[in-house]
């Protein structure tokens, strides 16, 4: 069974994913760290030296990667890998998707609380810009993001309980 948390940029799927882990004994991929880990580059690096475009092509060869995995697995994904290719279908074949969901404010703040300098989509946004950015991005990439099999709001650690009650209660588990 795999479990792909997806959702905005600092929406926590790192921090829950790695914490359903730890309360499970399941095994925890984060895509971009996997991507960073083949290239031997951050993902800001592989965005400023090839372009989004290339790290698109990256994510979806991980995903697929990923996908082909015989085991037990919660999969933190980068927020933009639903919007692009049929990735949203393929992870929904794949596994059970849960798509972590907060307001565009809530979603602001995290990212200020979370490096956003290290956040090459919104790098060096003032307050007003971020908010924007966060807002209209957001209202794109919904229609995808709504395509998961559940949809999940609350806290870091209320998202991580929510989870963790997915697993144990999902029919087919392993």
């Amino acid at each position: 069974m795999k479990i792909f948390l997806i959702g905005f940029m600092a929406s926590g799927k790192t921090t829950i994913g790695r914490e359903v882990a730890r309360r499970t004994g399941w095994a925890f991929i984060d895509l971009d760290e996997r991507i960073e880990l083949r290239e031997g580059r951050s993902v800001s690096a592989i965005f400023a030296e090839r372009g989004e475009e290339a790290f698109r092509r990256l994510e979806r060869e991980c995903l697929d990667e990923v996908c082909r995995i015989d085991h037990n697995i919660i999969v933190a994904t980068g927020g933009g890998v639903p919007c692009f290719f049929d990735n949203m279908e393929r992870m929904n074949r794949a596994g059970t998707t849960v798509y972590l969901r907060f307001s565009p404010p809530d979603l602001k703040l995290r990212i200020q609380l979370s490096s956003q300098d290290s956040r090459p989509l919104v790098a060096g946004k003032s307050d007003e810009e971020l908010l924007h950015f966060v807002t209209e991005s957001l209202a794109r990439r919904e229609p995808f993001y709504t395509q998961a099999a559940y949809t999940l709001q609350g806290t870091d650690e209320e998202l991580a309980e929510q989870v963790a009650a997915l697993i144990h209660d999902t029919p087919g588990k392993r």
